[in-house]
């Protein structure tokens, strides 16, 4: 018997299967509950947000649009959503992290398995790797620690038309570096 795909899965979801949920369910909490950890950097709150984004895929599976993109990166986009609003909500800011070696978060991400899709991420994973460190921070707080490009000039001290051009810069070079891949 073959393994459904995650389209099945998420439209036998949307007709209120508890089974196919449990299945996306354990083929992505680990990345989900990665990225909510990576962000929040408090393992109970992590794990509220990853209940919080399953929570949402159970109640708007019908929104899920294939031809948008993969399932994996609608559930990534609403945990990162979900934990930045959970941030918010504990009117937290969160640390810095060292963008000079941000391996230790990174490797977080990404489930070690076998999965076809794993070679995509470790290139994302490398591409990120390979940007200048100044490319490198901008790319973290903005994306995984959820500041704003106002709060990242003010929290490392550079003139807000520094921070657009440096974010536009690695995100041009982030594109290339991946696609590359």
């Amino acid at each position: 018997m073959t393994t459904p795909d995650d389209v099945e899965l998420v439209t036998r979801v949307a007709n209120g299967e508890e089974r196919a949920f449990l299945m996306l369910y354990d083929r992505h909490v680990g990345r989900v509950h990665a990225l909510t950890l990576r962000i929040l950097n408090n393992p109970m709150l992590a794990e509220e947000a990853t209940q919080d984004t399953f929570l949402k895929l159970w109640g708007r599976a019908r929104l899920y649009l294939n031809e948008r993109g993969p399932l994996l990166l609608w559930l990534l986009t609403i945990a990162r959503r979900t934990a930045l609003d959970r941030l918010r909500l504990e009117a937290r800011r969160p640390m810095l992290s060292d963008a000079n070696d941000p391996e230790d978060s990174w490797d977080l991400i990404p489930d070690l398995n076998t999965l076809p899709e794993e070679s995509r991420w470790r290139s994302l994973y490398f591409a990120v790797q390979s940007l200048q460190p100044d490319h490198r921070q901008v790319i973290d707080l903005a994306y995984y620690q959820g500041m704003s490009q106002s709060e990242i000039a003010e929290v490392l001290g550079w003139p807000l038309g520094t921070v657009k051009s440096r974010l536009r810069a690695a995100m041009e070079h982030l594109r290339e570096k991946w696609n590359e891949e």
